[in-house]
């Protein structure tokens, strides 16, 4: 099916994934719902590519059932990205700019973060390469050599 995606969505969606959409668009001050859901599509694609093991599974249950299904439908690479190679790999795979993605991750991470939960985006940042804990909004520590 060929779709224009620039025309309205005529998909019907859940109470919880219209509050997810909502919030996307409201945190990433983006002027239509479509593109807040390009970028929760974007995102979680790309995160579902990163999260593995128990901790993908415990994100997918946390959120609303249109993201998950986002999230798990992705297979998990077998060489995990930094936080700067995530960003870069989404950029490249949309030919938005890095701002632009980075804006979009950031936007879309608020969300995730807040479905989630501290303690499940603390082990999910433990199981990740560095730098993803600035794109949850979080500083990142690391340990003395």
């Amino acid at each position: 099916m060929i779709s224009d995606r620039h025309a309205p969505s005529q998909q019907s969606y859940g109470a919880a994934y219209e509050q997810m959409l909502e919030k996307v668009r409201y945190e990433g001050a983006y002027p239509t719902r479509e593109r807040a859901e390009e970028a929760i599509r974007l995102v979680l694609a790309g995160l579902g590519r990163q999260v593995t093991g128990d901790e993908r599974v415990d994100l997918a249950r946390c959120l609303p059932v249109e993201a998950a299904r986002v999230l798990t439908a992705q297979i998990p690479d077998t060489q995990p990205l930094t936080g700067w190679a995530f960003v870069k790999d989404l950029a490249t795979r949309t030919g938005a700019s890095l701002a632009t993605t980075r804006w979009d991750t950031g936007s879309v991470f608020s969300a995730v973060a807040a479905y989630a939960g501290s303690d499940l985006i603390t082990r999910i940042l433990r199981q990740l390469p560095s730098g993803y804990a600035l794109l949850f909004g979080r500083a990142e520590l690391t340990t003395a050599a």
